[in-house]
């Protein structure tokens, strides 16, 4: 027995190192399923920027337009970039795992779950957390998740910053003597190049990916979300007749 409940806790040790999270304080992020312009533009750059070297391997471009009422013309010609897939396929790239532990040190994870798993919050904030480190095989680093083994691929849009402080010991309490303002996280990143987007566009455009991979992560909450109204209506009605049936019985055994 006491090596059963040894075996046991030395399972849940890594869930709890899991559940500790980075230390630096997560951006919010509140996603909207039911913004479709926003998932539309996510989709775009999760294709784009994304499935280069990840996958959503539980997802279809059919299931996509589908939901997201997309034309099947518009999917196949923006968002099917590769000639080996097609309309029904799932969202995979040419990629082997073998190529990805040669060039990254280890396959990049497949994204389909990514959200459920990390959390909105995490996302968002690794996605706009890269920063210039030259120490780093790919010259930047990243506060959500130090070490980070990618580049940052984005870097296009947004631009490259450095950064001047750390973030996660700048408390949202302490008040800045030469702005006037609370003191942000966000003032520890120092911009050295411009992207193609400006600061509020860029974090957009990231609430826009992340808001997709949200999505993609339970793409039945639509279903979910139609039926629950019904479902409870039955229950109701149902316990309507349930509690008339109940009275019957009892009348009779009362008397």
């Amino acid at each position: 027995m006491k090596k059963q409940l040894l075996a046991l806790l030395i399972a849940l040790v890594p869930a709890l190192t899991m559940a500790a999270g980075p230390a630096v304080k997560l951006d919010s992020m509140e996603p909207d399923l039911y913004n479709y312009e926003s998932l539309h533009k996510g989709a775009r750059l999760f294709v784009n920027y994304c499935m280069g070297c990840h996958t959503a391997e539980h997802q279809r471009f059919a299931r996509t337009a589908e939901d997201l009422g997309i034309p099947q013309e518009v999917i196949e010609e923006n968002l099917i970039l590769s000639p080996q897939l097609a309309y029904n396929d799932l969202m995979l790239n040419g990629m082997t795992e073998a190529d990805g532990e040669a060039w990254f040190g280890t396959p990049p994870p497949d994204l389909s779950l990514m959200a459920r798993l990390k959390s909105p919050d995490y996302i968002y904030t690794f996605l706009r957390g890269f920063y210039l480190d030259e120490s780093k095989p790919w010259g930047v680093n990243n506060t959500a998740f130090p070490d980070v083994g990618m580049p940052h691929v984005l870097a296009d849009l947004q631009g490259e910053y450095e950064l001047v402080c750390d973030p996660g010991h700048v408390e949202k309490s302490i008040e800045d003597p030469l702005k006037g303002t609370v003191a942000d996280p966000r003032d520890c990143f120092s911009e050295v190049s411009s992207g193609s987007l400006s600061p509020a566009e860029y974090d957009q455009a990231i609430y826009d990916l992340t808001n997709f991979m949200v999505y993609v992560g339970e793409p039945s909450k639509y279903q979910s979300n139609s039926l629950a109204p019904k479902v409870l209506l039955f229950i109701f009605v149902f316990f309507i007749f349930a509690y008339l049936l109940k009275k019957e019985y009892w009348r009779d055994i009362k008397h």
